[in-house]
């Protein structure tokens, strides 16, 4: 595979200057899944080939897409429950979402929009419209809805709770560690949750 042969390649360069090499994986859920994103990614080729791969766990709800989480547990569980097959269990790092979409309803295939959002503007924004915050027992994520200008919205964002599924995810396969999109989202109770959660090693190159 061209791919991976490239990556070893980039390893073995790298390496020799002091740096690891990690290479980030569509989530798939089997050898011969189709489509763009799944068919040129191997598995078990890039897990040999790189020091560590991020599994890109979220954008099942994407910009594009009807509303829903962008992480649903049952969905990202399918990932891993795959991916342990394949690669190394502590080359494995969980992609993590640190954003969610507001989507403007009805949603319309190939028309509609989501915008994108921080865990804290959803919040903000839920206040500002008197919006109940759920919670989604099944996907382990908060959403709701609120109406602005005449139409109503629907919002899917992380909160500690769908964090904290997440982490689990984490010590129940005994994976790496985890890596977030986007880090540039300021969310303070994330980061109080990791810290009591995990024991973080700080690394300088």
């Amino acid at each position: 595979m061209p791919f991976a042969q490239f990556v070893s390649n980039v390893r073995e360069a790298v390496n020799a200057l002091g740096y690891p090499v990690s290479v980030a994986l569509a989530p798939k859920t089997s050898d011969n899944q189709k489509g763009t994103l799944y068919e040129g990614k191997d598995y078990r080729l890039l897990g040999e080939a790189a020091d560590s791969v991020l599994l890109m766990t979220y954008e099942w709800g994407y910009t594009y897409g009807p509303p829903m989480a962008v992480a649903p547990i049952p969905n990202v569980r399918q990932v891993v429950d795959y991916a342990v097959t394949r690669i190394p269990r502590e080359k494995i790092n969980l992609g993590i979402p640190n954003y969610g979409y507001d989507w403007t309803l009805p949603f319309e295939q190939g028309v509609s929009r989501a915008r994108t959002v921080s865990s804290l503007k959803a919040v903000q924004t839920a206040i500002e419209n008197d919006a109940v915050i759920q919670y989604d027992e099944r996907a382990q994520s908060p959403y709701f809805h609120y109406y602005k200008d005449g139409k109503e919205h629907e919002v899917w964002f992380e909160d500690v709770r769908s964090m904290q599924a997440k982490f689990d995810l984490v010590k129940e396969y005994g994976l790496r560690g985890m890596g977030y999109w986007q880090i540039m989202n300021l969310f303070r109770a994330n980061w109080l949750l990791l810290a009591d959660q995990f024991w973080i090693r700080h690394v300088q190159q």
